[in-house]
């Protein structure tokens, strides 16, 4: 693995808030990632670091092999993204694109008029007079036609209407087939994207608590359903994240796959299994867990229920 950026106990603090806590990573060359947390976690902080546009409390931060603060030679290759985006009084959309051309060394022309005519982007309109979906849709414009190497999407795409945002996901995607970069991509529609993404980063109040392919966490996982007590047998010896009752029933978010013993201890108890899918599992996995699974059972119970 090449890696384009890596971090190392990176801590930020502004006054008594310590945005992010002991964070260490690394971003591989050519793959896409989600950067995924609730409101406040710390994404937006940690990108503005490996942007450049932040200090570190503590820690190191390394971007092509070097540090990213006022360093030209690396920023160039980075493209930053956000939903609050900030751009000249004057310019038009024809301005932005003038600029990136400028700025970005991959940038593709033919391939940013044609992003915006896909996103009917008026060239001669003054950016301020855009609405909320076509700033949207002039940031993803950007973001996808500058192809730089570094690539952070912050949210920008909020604005966009479903059909849109779908749009920008087909254009990432086929674009990076032909062009791969690393992307990294920040957002709370984690079910939309969760077919893009290869490695996921997810930060919970500053601190990281995954950096996993996106594989492995697809039905890492499950939702059983039943009796009590048989949820109980089922649950023993895995990790509860998540428990509700409702009309006798008990349906309990349980970390552990669907593997064959699984599945036939959950048939014995009369147990119904729901895989979960990436978005359920982050919400489970930063949300206070609301009880306490049973950590007692027989030990052939234990063992069938891997």
């Amino acid at each position: 693995m090449t890696a384009v950026v890596t971090a190392h106990g990176v801590t930020k603090r502004f006054g008594d808030v310590t945005a992010l806590d002991d964070v260490s990573f690394a971003l591989a060359e050519h793959t896409i990632y989600g950067l995924l947390g609730r409101n406040g976690a710390g994404k937006t902080t940690l990108m503005q670091i490996l942007t450049g546009q932040a200090f570190a409390s503590s820690g190191n931060v390394s971007v092509f092999d070097a540090p990213p603060v006022e360093n030209p030679a690396v920023l160039s290759k980075v493209c930053f993204v956000r939903e609050s985006q900030r751009y000249p009084h004057y310019y038009t959309v024809r301005h932005v694109f003038h600029t990136a051309r400028r700025l970005f060394a991959n940038w593709d022309d033919t391939f940013a008029h044609s992003l915006a005519a896909d996103f009917q982007l008026p060239a001669g309109r003054l950016v301020r007079r855009l609405s909320r979906g076509m700033l949207s849709a002039l940031g993803v414009t950007v973001g996808l036609a500058a192809r730089a190497p570094l690539t952070f999407f912050d949210e920008p795409y909020l604005g966009l209407d479903p059909a849109a945002r779908q749009l920008f996901y087909d254009r990432l995607l086929a674009d990076y087939s032909g062009h791969p970069r690393t992307v990294v991509l920040s957002t709370h529609l984690i079910d939309e994207v969760s077919d893009l993404i290869e490695r996921v980063l997810l930060i919970d109040r500053g601190r990281l608590l995954l950096d996993e392919d996106a594989d492995d966490l697809r039905g890492r996982a499950v939702a059983a359903t039943g009796r009590a007590e048989a949820v109980d047998g089922f649950a023993a010896g895995r990790t509860e994240l998540h428990r509700e009752r409702s009309s006798g029933q008990v349906r309990s978010t349980l970390l552990g796959g669907l593997g064959p013993h699984a599945k036939t201890l959950a048939q014995t108890l009369n147990v119904e299994l729901e895989p979960l899918s990436l978005q359920q599992l982050v919400v489970r996995l930063t949300a206070p867990p609301t009880t306490t699974a049973p950590t007692t059972t027989a030990p052939t119970d234990r063992e069938a229920a891997r």
